[in-house]
């Protein structure tokens, strides 16, 4: 279950829906028990093999997925000894998903495949149509939000946001 919670900045920000905070490392609590709790200390940042966590607002730790994926290999999660990130049994690391913007070269009519080229997991696919170039779709229950398609965009059309994954229902 997703929690609606926003901070007081995203408030005054006018971001009533949480939709533009900031990306957090994997295993990160809701926004603001994840700020109440880190202390800025900067392990994690030094800890991340791929160097995906940088100093942002605040100097608190946010992803930059333009420089590599996350391989999830919990080094943030193990270097963390304030408890702002935390891992539950069975549980993803985020709610992170890619989504595909306008700026797509392929919304635009130039063949570029680089974000589905990159991903692993093969949450995106491009559709053929005929008379135009093959668009992409993120498969968001295949996504596991590891952002290796944010780099290798050539147009900055893949960024990642926070979504649920789908319920599956039973028949």
């Amino acid at each position: 279950m997703m929690d609606m919670a926003i901070t007081r900045t995203q408030f005054l920000r006018g971001d009533i829906r949480g939709e533009r905070r900031a990306v957090r490392p994997p295993w990160a609590l809701e926004e603001w028990l994840f700020v109440e709790r880190c202390d800025r200390c900067g392990q994690c940042m030094s800890a991340c093999p791929q160097g995906l966590l940088s100093a942002g607002r605040g100097g608190f730790p946010r992803m930059d997925f333009r420089h590599g994926e996350c391989t999830f290999c919990r080094a943030c999660l193990d270097s963390c000894t304030r408890g702002a990130l935390r891992a539950y049994d069975g549980e993803a690391p985020w709610q992170l998903r890619a989504v595909v913007g306008t700026d797509c070269l392929a919304t635009h009519g130039v063949v570029c495949r680089s974000c589905g080229e990159q991903c692993d997991a093969h949450a995106i696919r491009f559709r053929p149509s005929a008379g135009r170039v093959a668009q992409p779709e993120v498969n968001i229950a295949l996504c596991n939000g590891c952002g290796a398609c944010v780099g290798p965009c050539p147009a900055a059309a893949v960024t990642m946001h926070y979504r649920p994954h789908p319920v599956e229902v039973s028949a």
